[in-house]
């Protein structure tokens, strides 16, 4: 093998190694490049999603609130009940003691 032909066959090898490997840069850029659809529906998502973290904060600070204001009213109608219960068995025995002198006025 002369050295012409050494030269040539050099090239050719290294002529078939660039092509071999910017097929293989191609392809690799080929299945992981993300499109510019896919940017814009990650980013949609993205806002979906952030709108979806508001709402849901907003829902539970609601029910917070409602919580906290039902726990009121039915502490405040608890007690309004005690202070009926109360003036009632007042007024039982008050109607009892009443009796009981009716009673006692008759029979004397």
């Amino acid at each position: 093998m002369s050295r012409t032909e050494f030269v040539i066959a050099t090239a050719i090898i290294l002529f078939v190694a660039f092509c071999l490997g910017w097929f293989a840069n191609w392809i690799v850029h080929r299945f992981t490049r993300v499109a510019a659809d896919d940017v814009a529906q990650l980013d949609r998502m993205s806002q979906e999603l952030h709108e979806a973290e508001e709402t849901r904060d907003q829902a539970i600070t609601y029910l917070q609130q409602r919580e906290a204001e039902l726990t009121n009213q039915l502490a405040q109608t608890e007690a309004e009940l005690r202070a009926a219960m109360d003036g009632l068995r007042d007024a039982r025995h008050e109607a009892e003691e009443l009796r009981a002198h009716i009673d006692r006025q008759r029979a004397g």
